[in-house]
């Protein structure tokens, strides 16, 4: 039913990413949690200092459930216990990055965001080393990516002249790690915040640029398992690229991590080493609930062992090392296989189906016909060449009528007491020629009830519809709504 814009309202944020606390294992953890305390052959190592790669159950145990969602072969020297998506990212930047020679750092843009800072605080955020790469409906613009590594090698190679010796660096990687020219950062499956997945074409020619040019791709792939065919009015309606259905226990793409297992040491690989060009970061904090802050990468062995001696790393052990016991249990038990299959992805599926219904239902008017159409195509992705595949926290879309992102959200707060996600946080940080989506909007279906995602669309029709009929802002609304006073964990 919906609500009377003369009522007080409660509270709707779209704009938080972060999955709602009625799907999240309490019951499964608690068990997990009891059965680990009372095995003292697991409980006094997960108690204790744990070894650098990690919980050895837990690496045990991620290895072959990986391995059976990816279709590869399961092998626990390419797996690294982490403390979390983010903490990963960090430790792989003090590793196998330097500020004097790490050239730059290559976002897909629209971008995590938050991503940005950790990147920053590794000394790679100033001097324009934060770039932008703009994706389309198969994901990153190869062609572009490429000319800015062509002319990167360019400048250095004119930089160097005839000389051959080594540049100076802070850091020296010693024998268990190597410094990257390049970092590229993107989230190919369901990306936060666009939703497109990177079709295998751009992966495998992403994997060979990387290869070429001496960039480490880092892929957070913490939303591959997050998989479901749409139930929305858009994917009935439009005819599917397969006659059957997908099988979504197993991950219709493969890794970038996975197409680069066979095919040996790149021309930038140290002798008698194989560090490869791309790490797989994962984390259960879409799982399993992101207070375990517990993750792992997986990538060749000997990156995997490079990124496990880092020096914050090697101080007490792998982090989490409780919470990875507690992960163990709930992976051996099978309890978090059946709590993804029973619970998120119905769950995620049918909330995905109310927000793009209601977006179409409320917003598809406001646009020309032929926008209205590409506003059902953004709330749908394509995975691997299908139109029956989404998966994620998110859609995102253009506004209608050239409005800009953060005047909506100024009055969807003062007027409709509803937080949506503006564009331009999603931008590259410190890339002014990059693009900074001021006409885009991001919103989670992931955090608030199903009945409140909803009304949380029908308010924004509200507020769109008052703004393209030219209406000023509603009497005793507050002026200093927006996006000003929410912190960075409303916007993962």
């Amino acid at each position: 039913m919906a609500s009377n814009p003369d009522d007080p309202q409660k509270s709707i944020n779209l704009l938080r990413g972060w999955p709602s606390t009625g799907l999240l294992p309490t019951a499964a953890l608690n068990a997990a949690s009891q059965r680990l305390l009372s095995n003292p052959a697991l409980s006094n190592p997960a108690l204790l200092y744990g070894p650098d790669p990690g919980f050895e159950p837990l690496r045990g145990a991620l290895a072959a459930w990986l391995a059976e969602f990816y279709a590869t072969a399961p092998d626990v020297e390419r797996i690294a216990v982490s403390g979390g998506a983010s903490q990963s990212v960090a430790c792989i930047l003090q590793s196998f990055t330097d500020p004097a020679y790490t050239r730059a750092v290559w976002m897909v843009s629209p971008c995590y965001f938050l991503a940005c800072p950790i990147f920053a605080d590794a000394g790679l955020g100033g001097a324009g080393k934060l770039r932008s790469v703009p994706e389309d409906e198969e994901g990153i613009d190869l062609e572009f990516l490429e000319a800015g590594l062509r002319k990167s090698a360019e400048e250095d190679a004119a930089a160097r002249g005839d000389k051959a010796e080594n540049e100076k660096c802070f850091k020296d990687p010693g024998p268990d790690r190597k410094l990257y020219r390049h970092v590229i950062y993107c989230v190919p499956s369901f990306s936060n915040p666009s939703g497109k997945t990177m079709s295998r074409r751009r992966r495998e020619g992403l994997l060979g640029l990387a290869r070429r040019y001496d960039a480490l791709v880092i892929c957070d792939d913490v939303y591959d398992m997050l998989q479901w065919q749409p139930t929305t009015a858009a994917s009935s309606s439009s005819s599917s690229s397969s006659s059957e259905a997908p099988d979504l226990r197993q991950a219709l793409l493969p890794r970038l991590t996975d197409l680069e297992r066979h095919l040996g040491p790149s021309a930038h690989d140290p002798p008698g080493k194989f560090f490869g060009h791309a790490v797989s970061n994962g984390s259960f904090s879409k799982l399993a609930g992101p207070g375990l802050r517990t993750g792992w990468t997986e990538s060749s062995p000997d990156f995997a062992y490079g990124v496990s001696q880092t020096g914050s790393t090697r101080s007490g052990g792998a982090p989490s090392q409780f919470a990875a016991g507690v992960v163990y249990e709930l992976l051996v038990s099978g309890s978090l296989a059946k709590h993804i299959r029973d619970a998120l992805r119905p769950a995620y599926r049918r909330r995905h189906g109310l927000v793009a219904d209601a977006l179409k239902r409320e917003l598809g008017p406001l646009y020309e016909e032929d926008a209205a159409a590409a506003l059902a195509g953004n709330v749908v992705r394509s995975l691997a060449g299908r139109d029956d595949v989404f998966g994620g926290y998110f859609v995102w879309f253009r506004l209608p009528g050239h409005l800009k992102a953060d005047d909506v959200a100024q009055r969807c707060m003062a007027e409709e007491n509803l937080a949506i996600g503006t564009g331009g946080l999603f931008a590259v940080q410190g890339d002014t020629e990059g693009p900074h989506f001021e006409h885009e909007v991001r919103l989670c279906f992931a955090w608030e009830d199903e009945a409140d995602l909803e009304d949380g669309v029908l308010r924004l029709g509200r507020v769109l519809r008052r703004m393209l009929n030219g209406e000023p802002m509603r009497q005793g609304a507050a002026a200093g709504g927006g996006e000003g006073g929410k912190g960075a964990d409303e916007l993962k």
